[in-house]
């Protein structure tokens, strides 16, 4: 019989154990970035999916979370196993219809397997308390109670990843999911479903829905069998999300935009700052919600720090993410080339110059290339300094002040990440305390890891995922009082 992401047949969903189409029939294109030619056809459902996917994890949660955590540990732990056995395989399809180079898709799927088997072992340890009791004769303990139906939805730029944070916890504790990933981007978590299904997962466990993210999350909201909703996406969604979360008291946890600033001070190897600011930066073509999308120089390096990043972003290879060597693929979508031309163009006109790039690429037919940019004497009124770029576009400011440049990497309604170069010990710890980001990376530019909380302050979220902040996200806590017999 044919997997459901045999070549030639359309993809499925997955839904109460079974790789189904869509109720209506339905079917979407996926499109590769690169060419510009449609991939697969996938099931595309609607609404009434969504329910019967939830009515599925609904009727599966009391016999999943009886299970003990060690049972739910072994699923997850084949879940990562077969995950990197099939790297080469799922990278591939990743690749394809995501954009991104294959060494970085590959780098997904193997961060995403290291997910599943840091949650397998977490999840034994969800632990209760005894409490000292006040009064002779009672006793006070707390036990850890799965909160209930989760439902997950995630964006484009890190399909699994942010699938995989989001599975993992809610499965080790004994949640049930229904998960709707991108619709641009389902085939290579289509792969890892079926990895989970041949670990054993119990029917009804996890689903997969694919569909219009504004029906689908239409039902997750009003159906009160959801009893969280895990949202990584854009802070204005998660606005919408909290607002009417609020009509079944929903519990929620959301990770949302960022605009991350990265500070070069003058101690450190400008050229070595230069080639970390340009290796973040540009990674999936800046589409990265922790990605860095201001940079702050001290003026005793801007020079050597700007012409080393120039020469760096110059000399990155541009292609087809299949092809040898690429190291910057193409954007995700067309759309993404107009939107990243308008913050350019807006950055000219306020008086910014550029340095290198600054345009769709012309050394392809098809595709959705843009050249990696590097900007300089970007004003605060530009639009890229002020707005959430997802866009391979590298602005550079000068500073000379510690605290002057904290209150500008402040100064913005996100608070996601942020990042700084200096080899010296106060000013990282200065910049750590001072600095409102939830994720502060110190010569570091890449720091998720499964084992560390990743979340936001301010406008960039609720909760964190990862780490075992992660795991009590799926966990409500439950007081139980006894009074013992005389």
């Amino acid at each position: 019989m044919a997997t459901p992401t045999a070549t030639g047949s359309t993809a499925k969903m997955y839904i109460d154990g079974k790789w189904c189409d869509a109720g209506t029939g339905q079917t979407h294109a996926v499109i590769n970035p690169a060419t510009e030619e449609t991939i697969r056809e996938v099931a595309y459902g609607n609404r009434g999916d969504a329910a019967q996917a939830i009515a599925a994890a609904a009727k599966a949660m009391p016999e999943w979370m009886k299970r003990t955590a060690y049972d739910r540990a072994r699923i997850l732990k084949k879940t990562a196993d077969l995950m990197r056995e099939r790297a080469d395989s799922i990278a591939r399809t990743l690749t394809m219809e995501q954009g991104k180079p294959l060494a970085e898709a590959k780098g997904e799927v193997l961060h995403s397997a290291d997910t599943f088997e840091w949650f397998a072992e977490e999840g034994k340890r969800a632990y209760g308390q005894v409490i000292p009791n006040s009064l002779p004769g009672k006793r006070h303990l707390t036990f850890k109670h799965p909160v209930g139906v989760v439902a997950a939805i995630s964006p484009w730029n890190f399909p699994i990843t942010l699938q995989a944070r989001k599975i993992a916890p809610a499965l080790a504790v004994g949640c049930t999911i229904v998960c709707r990933p991108a619709s641009q981007t389902p085939l290579c978590l289509i792969q890892v479903f079926e990895c989970m299904v041949d670990a054993g997962l119990p029917a009804g466990v996890a689903n997969l829905v694919i569909g219009p993210g504004q029906e689908l999350a239409d039902e997750f909201l009003e159906n009160p069998v959801v009893r969280k909703i895990s949202f990584t996406g854009s802070t204005e969604v998660g606005k919408m999300l909290m607002r009417r979360a609020a009509d079944h008291v929903k519990r929620l946890s959301l990770e949302l935009g960022g605009h991350a600033p990265f500070i070069v001070f003058p101690d450190a190897d400008p050229e070595a700052g230069a080639k970390i600011a340009v290796m973040g930066k540009f990674r999936n073509n800046g589409q990265v919600c922790i990605a860095p999308s201001r940079f702050y120089v001290h003026s005793d390096v801007r020079k050597k720090f700007t012409e080393a990043a120039v020469e760096f972003a110059k000399a990155l290879k541009v292609g087809n993410g299949l092809d040898t060597g690429i190291e910057v693929g193409p954007m995700f979508e067309k759309k993404a080339l107009s939107t990243t031309q308008a913050l350019v163009d807006d950055a000219k006109h306020c008086g910014a110059k550029i340095l290198t790039g600054g345009k769709r690429s012309d050394r392809f037919d098809k595709g959705y290339f843009f050249e990696p940019t590097v900007l300089s004497e970007v004003p605060d009124s530009a639009k890229m300094m002020t707005e959430e770029p997802f866009a391979p576009v590298m602005p550079i400011v000068d500073f000379n002040n510690l605290d002057a440049v904290i209150a500008a990497a402040n100064n913005t309604r996100y608070g996601l990440a942020a990042y700084v170069f200096t080899n010296d010990l106060t000013t990282a710890f200065k910049m750590a305390e001072g600095i409102e980001a939830g994720i502060i990376g110190v010569n570091d530019p890449v720091p998720a890891t499964p084992q560390c909380p990743f979340g936001g302050m301010k406008e960039s979220g609720l909760g964190r995922e990862l780490s075992h902040e992660g795991l009590e996200a799926y966990l409500e806590t439950k007081y139980v009082a006894i009074k013992l017999r005389d």
